[in-house]
């Protein structure tokens, strides 16, 4: 299905029944990489799987913003009704659900985040510097936004007003400082750190996600 918000046609699907979730995917992916996790998310949950701007099946654009992303996500919540969420986003989609948080505070039950940075420089310098190089040689809009976005606030980051979930893998591409200091700065939050993984590896087509989401929104705040 498609919605249209703020010029662009974003795809999402829908699954399950219960309370709202929606998940959004990283940089470069789509809503596919939750599809192992959705199976044990739509037991519990209304799921609802984007594509962001210039990803998957969504419109495609010449340039890209976090902060564009975070106003389609509470558009998208706007024109589909929702009144109150469970949001998880993975990286790039992690980013998204803080910036969004903070604008629309009321708008989320429980805020889960996983591998999400401050600044370009919260990204580990051996990530950082090989996507500084590949972006001498590849014209991407997704890589540009990497290396100059986002640049998210204390006062951005006090604002928000959901129970939150701050997740990073032991062996992140985020700098562990960056992921600390979400979880010190947004009021309710809680850090995990999850041994031996990486930014992705307990995410992308795992189950494990689904059950790191269950066992917090299933716990009394």
């Amino acid at each position: 299905m498609t919605v249209s918000v703020n010029g662009i046609e974003l795809y999402y699907e829908i699954t399950g029944s219960g309370e709202p979730l929606v998940l959004m995917h990283g940089n470069g992916e789509d809503h596919t990489i939750f599809t192992e996790a959705v199976q044990l998310l739509r037991q519990r949950f209304t799921c609802y799987l984007l594509d962001s701007r210039d990803h998957g099946q969504s419109s495609r654009v010449e340039e890209l913003s976090y902060i564009d992303m975070a106003d389609d996500l509470l558009a998208f919540l706007d024109e589909l009704g929702l009144e109150k969420v469970h949001f998880y986003g993975f990286s790039d989609g992690g980013i998204v659900g803080l910036i969004a948080a903070s604008m629309l505070p009321g708008r989320f039950s429980t805020l889960m985040v996983s591998g999400a940075n401050l600044h370009p420089r919260g990204l580990k310098d051996s990530f950082y510097y090989r996507m500084k190089a590949k972006s001498l040689f590849k014209n991407d809009a997704k890589l540009r936004m990497i290396l100059q976005q986002p640049n998210i606030t204390t006062a951005q980051l006090r604002r928000i007003r959901a129970r939150t979930l701050v997740l990073a893998g032991q062996n992140d591409l985020v700098k562990d400082l960056h992921t600390r200091t979400i979880a010190r700065l947004v009021p309710q939050a809680v850090l995990k750190i999850l041994p031996g993984e990486t930014h992705g590896s307990y995410i992308v087509h795992n189950e494990k996600i689904a059950r790191l989401i269950l066992a917090f929104v299933g716990r009394k705040p």
